[in-house]
């Protein structure tokens, strides 16, 4: 998240200077050209195509003065927390190195090997780390650094979570992983391979022009007829299931980066989260915090306009909460009844990344989730789906 952080805020420097340069007159507006929401959301993982807009209209008492110091405070905010990244990010690797382990294998998953390729704020992520804690699979952990993103330029697909499976079969998008991991485990005839035949790759071009992948399928379980049924063995619990995973992909995602940075406050208290995770020393932590927050406050701006939220973004997250909260109803612990089903899963693995900071703890306390959200807790920790 640091150096997803480091690289907008770099970007954000160069457009400003840019923008001051060509200014001829004593106002200045200055453009968040190549401010992105792809860098933001690298952050908290919501995906989606990019966003260019203009943001911050500055005075200034002669043409291209005030665009040119504050591209500069961004510039060196961005360049100091790219140095601090690429630094914590090498000790990292010497002590991964230090304390590495024969690969781990999962007696419930059939002795699969697994890597996860990750950042660790990921929503995306989350969900997939969720799944294989519910269910005992050993994995190891991979973090990717966002900015050089050194640990997958083996691969084409350029996005996290990334799974492999026996260190040659590769799984993209967290719920095509999910998918088929859970395929696997109810029916062991199939390979991975076999299985992810089932989820084939479309790519198509996005309102923004941009070429993006889509996977057919993905909320599906490849099963037989009579495994259908042991895994949803009352009417209508598939579809329901299937309803709430593509609800927690395509809207609660959306919700965490405009609360995240709500306010300058929160805004300020993400990013000290962000320092204090990147280890960054007083000096660069400054610039990393300031900088980084107040950017990343005006471009969760535009989020909250692009998705249609209300003013106060608390309201969405709170009412899409206590949706899933009642879609649950009273009668049962999970959506999946006793035991959490992939929707489960998938809600708590999004919400989970929030945790420490104001807009979870206000989630916790002005909406009816805390009961369920613990009982998640419960349940993935202690394995509760191993079989």
């Amino acid at each position: 998240m640091a150096a997803s952080c480091a690289r907008t805020l770099g970007k954000v420097g160069w457009s400003l200077l840019d923008s001051a340069a060509v200014r001829r007159s004593g106002s200045v507006s200055s453009l968040l050209g190549q401010v992105s929401a792809h860098g933001f959301r690298r952050a908290f993982g919501t995906g989606g195509p990019g966003i260019r807009s203009k943001l911050v209209s500055l005075r200034a008492g002669r043409p291209g003065g005030g665009g040119r110091l504050l591209g500069c405070a961004f510039l060196l905010g961005g360049g100091l927390g790219l140095y601090q990244t690429v630094r914590f990010s090498v000790q990292q690797h010497r002590a991964e190195e230090d304390t590495k382990v024969s690969p781990l294998r999962s007696p419930a998953g059939g002795g699969l090997t697994l890597t996860l390729y990750q950042y660790k704020t990921c929503p995306f992520c989350s969900k997939v780390r969720a799944f294989l804690d519910f269910h005992g699979l050993p994995y190891e952990i991979v973090e990717v650094n966002p900015v050089m993103r050194q640990e997958i330029k083996w691969s084409a697909y350029r996005k996290v979570p990334i799974l492999m499976v026996n260190g040659d079969v590769q799984l993209n998008d967290s719920s095509v992983i999910i998918s088929s991991l859970s395929t696997f485990l109810v029916n062991k005839d199939k390979s991975i391979s076999e299985i992810l035949r089932c989820y084939p790759q479309m790519k198509s071009v996005n309102e923004s022009g941009k070429e993006v992948t889509e996977y057919n399928n993905k909320y599906w379980l490849m099963l037989s007829e009579d495994e259908t049924a042991d895994v949803y063995p009352e009417k209508g619990m598939q579809k329901e299931e299937m309803k709430w995973r593509q609800w927690a992909d395509n809207w609660l995602v959306h919700l965490i980066s405009p609360n995240v940075y709500r306010s300058t406050g929160e805004a300020l208290a993400s990013f000290d989260y962000i320092v204090r995770e990147g280890k960054f020393g007083t000096f660069e932590g400054f610039f990393a915090k300031y900088v980084g927050a107040a950017a990343m406050y005006l471009i969760s701006k535009r989020l909250k306009s692009r998705h249609n939220l209300q003013d106060d973004v608390r309201q969405d997250l709170y009412k899409a909460v206590n949706d899933w909260v009642a879609a649950i109803g009273k009668n049962r612990k999970f959506m999946g009844g006793e035991r959490p089903n992939l929707a489960d899963l998938a809600v708590f693995g999004v919400l989970r990344v929030m945790e420490g900071l104001q807009a979870f703890d206000d989630m916790m306390e002005n909406t009816k989730v805390k009961f369920w959200y613990r009982r998640m807790e419960r349940a993935t920790l202690n394995h509760q789906g191993q079989h």
